[in-house]
């Protein structure tokens, strides 16, 4: 089967009912992040055999990570859900909690070494292509852990110790962040460039 009509078949689309809890929500958002992450780990292995960095592609990546899974996703997990799983007895120092935000952390350096070495490496600097790809290889692998461990160890405990009601309020704060934060069609811009880089 060819690799476009394999993506299409695995690609995520959109998917946001007022009936999915919120992990759920993040869950999805998080099989659009892997989908990207293959990307940018073909790019990091391209700008190694090459030696220079495609400044428009590697754009766009940074683009997504800060724009979908930083300021969108990471934003609803610290502001929102991981507030209200502390309120609920989960421990943030010492616990999933603060691990998951120490991760979010190293993630945002490496993105902000890439954006700032990629100038150079667009232009052939081969030392400065080396600091992208190696920091694009570190995010794929910091992202990868990190997305299995929310999914099959904090969100599973969370869901446990949330109310009805904290997953309903939950649920409308994040429908607040996409509107009010994000913008209309925002989010769909994104699951857009997601299928582009996929397929690309």
């Amino acid at each position: 089967m060819p690799r476009t009509a394999q993506l299409r078949r695995r690609t995520p689309t959109i998917r946001r009912s007022k009936t999915m809890i919120p992990t759920e929500t993040l869950k999805h958002e998080h099989d659009v992040i892997l989908l990207v992450l293959e990307a940018v780990e073909r790019e990091a292995c391209a700008i190694r055999q090459a030696g220079k960095a495609n400044a428009e592609r590697v754009g766009k990546m940074i683009d997504f990570i800060r724009n979908f899974a930083d300021k969108c996703h990471h934003a609803k997990e610290e502001n929102l859900l991981f507030v209200r799983f502390e309120q609920r007895g989960i421990p943030r120092e010492g616990g999933p909690i603060g691990v998951m935000l120490a991760e979010h952390e190293k993630g945002r350096a490496h993105v902000r070494v890439v954006a700032e070495a990629l100038p150079k490496a667009a232009q052939g600097d081969r030392h400065a292509a080396q600091a992208v790809a190696d920091n694009l290889m570190d995010y794929v692998l910091l992202l990868r852990v990190h997305i299995d461990k929310e999914n099959n160890v904090l969100y599973p405990m969370g869901d446990r110790a949330l109310t009805e009601d904290d997953q309903r309020s939950l649920a409308e704060a994040f429908a607040k962040v996409e509107a009010e934060e994000m913008g209309e069609g925002v989010h769909e811009k994104y699951h857009q460039l997601a299928h582009e880089l996929a397929e690309s």
